[in-house]
């Protein structure tokens, strides 16, 4: 095959990003907290139990808020592919562009139609390839291959990394 690498047991990991942490269920509990703290120091009753319950609802509502960020806005790239959100792409497809590309109507990877909020683009060129291993796909005029963006939080290192991985192929 060629452009591939043969491989050698499990890819390694050279970028990661997780999308999210989950320290943000613990803004709802501290809210809370903070209300409990309020309702202490002045004077009436004490709602307690009124507190708790809304603190362990706030962090059971930020859950899937967190989940989804972690699997939408993930990065990971390895050596044998670039996975972006949902969607994985083999290294074997990807190229970097000689000259900075147009990225006016560029396919975002991940899944998503624009570029995810406090994330940066990274055009790359796609090969798509058929069940016989020639090309199929929409071109460029320099027939390197369809323009697509990858994103990240750090750009520059995930270029880096690309770079590393594709000129070595």
């Amino acid at each position: 095959m060629v452009g591939r690498r043969p491989v050698t047991g499990s890819p390694r990991v050279r970028y990661a990003e997780r999308g999210s942490s989950w320290w943000p269920l613990l803004w709802g509990p501290s809210f809370a907290l903070l209300g409990l703290v309020v309702e202490l120091s002045t004077p009436g009753p004490l709602h307690l139990p009124q507190w708790l319950v809304l603190a362990v609802l706030l962090a059971v509502m930020a859950v899937p808020w967190v989940r989804a960020r972690r699997r939408f806005r993930s990065v990971r790239l390895t050596t044998s592919e670039l996975t972006l959100g949902g969607e994985s792409v083999p290294l074997g497809l990807l190229a970097l562009p000689e000259q900075p590309p147009s990225t006016d109507a560029a396919r975002v990877l991940g899944g998503g139609g624009t570029v995810p909020r406090g994330m940066a683009e990274v055009p790359l060129l796609l090969h798509h390839t058929d069940e016989s291993g020639t090309d199929a796909g929409e071109a460029t005029p320099a027939g390197a291959g369809t323009v697509v963006l990858a994103w990240a939080a750090d750009p520059e290192r995930l270029r880096a990394e690309l770079v590393a991985l594709l000129r070595s192929e």
